[in-house]
């Protein structure tokens, strides 16, 4: 039976008292991520490559919401790292109920010229960092009587794209390996999604015009090459904002999302409609 009006809560996005790990949170989506379940009332862990940048921006979310966050160093791919920090924020916060496991780097480049070593950075970081983080927070969500881990694919994990062979592959990982959490959590009340994002304009989609102007072999511009790239096959044929991702993420660790679990979501302006 549906509640009447006056007895709803007037958001059905309460994360107080809960407390977030979200990877790669110091700019871009991750940064987005981060204000979003902070702004819901969730403290906030910041984990990030660079310390300084992941405690200035623990600070401001502090000031601007009034909550608990601290930014924390580590680097993802490296799995000593992981569970020394994942500790750490479990030490400093008293538990931990959500991850969001943002971080993430993009190699362009034509399959028969792809550096053996960009190859592998790129899968260190986009999938085995996403497992290491996984793993680590698991037996803290147990603890909590359950929890929300939330993996930021990309349409990539569900579709691909000339000349990001690595991305996509893992990306395509992480979507089953989303799956493959899901069904392990299902039990203990921990809920594993992929939220797989399209075109969004961050520093790592920016940072791509270059290589893609010559992966496509010159005579565009930087924007014209963006534009080729990743709103060609848009149907909104515009960028999505980082704000709308980190709105999804906060939903997808709410009471309100309980249900959902194994999902690969697309936030992608139609892209994977075709």
């Amino acid at each position: 039976m549906t509640a009447p009006l006056s007895m709803r809560k007037r958001s059905f996005i309460d994360l107080t008292g809960r407390i977030s790990i979200v990877t790669g949170g110091m700019r871009g989506i991750g940064a987005a991520i981060c204000a979003e379940l902070a702004s819901a009332g969730s403290a906030v862990a910041v984990l990030d490559i660079d310390l300084a940048g992941a405690k200035d921006w623990a600070d401001s979310l502090v000031a601007e919401f009034g909550v608990k966050a601290r930014g924390y160093v580590a680097d993802i791919s490296k799995n000593e790292e992981v569970i020394a920090t994942v500790d750490a924020v479990a030490r400093d916060f008293g538990g931990i109920d959500a991850l969001v496991n943002n971080a993430g780097i993009q190699f362009v480049s034509p399959i028969a010229e792809f550096p053996d070593d960009a190859w592998q950075r790129v899968q260190a970081i986009n999938l085995d960092g996403v497992f290491y983080a996984m793993k680590a927070v698991w037996p803290y969500l147990i603890k909590r009587g359950g929890g929300r881990i939330v993996n930021i694919a990309s349409a990539h994990g569900l579709t691909a794209s000339p000349f990001k062979a690595a991305y996509v592959a893992a990306k395509h990982g992480v979507v089953g390996m989303t799956k493959t959490a899901a069904i392990e959590g299902a039990q203990l009340n921990i809920t594993v999604n992929a939220v797989c994002p399209g075109a969004v304009m961050t520093e790592l989609v920016a940072g791509q015009a270059k290589d893609l102007v010559s992966s496509y072999g010159g005579g565009l511009t930087e924007e014209e090459a963006l534009e080729r790239a990743f709103l060609e096959h848009t149907p909104t044929h515009r960028f999505i904002d980082t704000e709308e991702v980190g709105q999804l993420c906060a939903f997808l660790c709410s009471h309100a999302a309980r249900s959902i679990t194994g999902a690969p979501i697309p936030i992608d302006g139609g892209w994977v409609a075709h």
